[in-house]
Parts: C-alpha cells; structure tokens; sequence
C-alpha cells in the first residue's frame, strides 16, 4: 500500500469487502475480515458494490490501471463475461491466444476481484482457484446464479 492509499471496509451481503483507495480511485480488493474504517456510502465504489449486490450493473468505478498490456487484455475478457454465467480457464486463454496456466496465474494476481470478474473463470472439471479462497468464490458464483 502506497503512502497515497488509506484501507476502507464495506460491508457486503456476503462478508465484508476491504478497499484500498486512493481518492475515488481503486487500487486493491480483499475479501473477508478487515478492521478498517466503514467506506463513504456516497464513495464511487461503494455505489458500484451497492447496485452489484442488488443485481444491477453500473460502469465501473475508477480503478487502478493494469500493469501490462497481457492485464490490459485480460481484464477486458473478463469484463465481457455476463454476470451470473462462467468460462472455463481453457475458453479464456482460447480468446486471449495463450495458455490456460499463463491465464490462471494472472487470474490469481488480479487485485480487483469482484470489479474484474475472475471468480467467473472455472475449471473444466470443477472450480478452480481463487486467490480470495474458494468459500469467497463459491458465494460469489451462488449469489451471481441467484440473481
């Protein structure tokens, strides 16, 4: 966390949610326990994360930009996969011409869960991983289905 960053918390219908924000711009997520102080209900990403639990969709909030162009690309392939439906590791690195195990590192080091979808991204035998945990991944697919 750069000295410019303060850590906020927001509490979600499945857990709370850590932020790292600099201004209105997010730089990081975690999901789960965090003794920060509650985010500003009137914060960019605490509309965003209020209308996405409501089962609506707003344009994302200002969020840090990616570190390579292959993060570029990524992101943009997760964005396009509709909320409540799920793509395989091998499907995405098909569209991004490269290889499942290159994507699913990426995948995991992906800051912005939740705001870049990479719970959606499953394996084609079961779950796959999730950086957050799989408890955080398996609500996250539930709820999703449930909307």
């Amino acid at each position: 966390m750069s000295a410019q960053t303060h850590l906020f918390r927001y509490e979600s219908p499945l857990g709370p949610i850590g932020l790292e924000l600099a201004g209105d711009v997010c730089h990081h997520i975690t999901l789960g326990s965090t003794r920060a102080p509650e985010c500003s209900p009137d914060h960019p990403m605490a509309l965003w994360l209020r209308a996405y639990f409501m089962g609506s969709h707003l344009n994302l909030p200002p969020i840090a930009p990616p570190n390579t162009l292959f993060q570029k690309r990524l992101r943009k392939a997760l964005l396009e996969i509709p909320f409540g439906e799920t793509r395989t590791y091998g499907e995405l690195a098909k569209a991004l011409n490269s290889a499942p195990r290159a994507v699913g590192q990426s995948l995991g080091a992906n800051p912005l869960p939740i705001l870049i979808p990479c719970h959606r991204i499953v394996a084609a035998d079961g779950l796959g991983g999730f950086a957050c945990g799989l408890a955080w991944k398996k609500r996250l697919l539930k709820f999703e289905k449930a909307m």
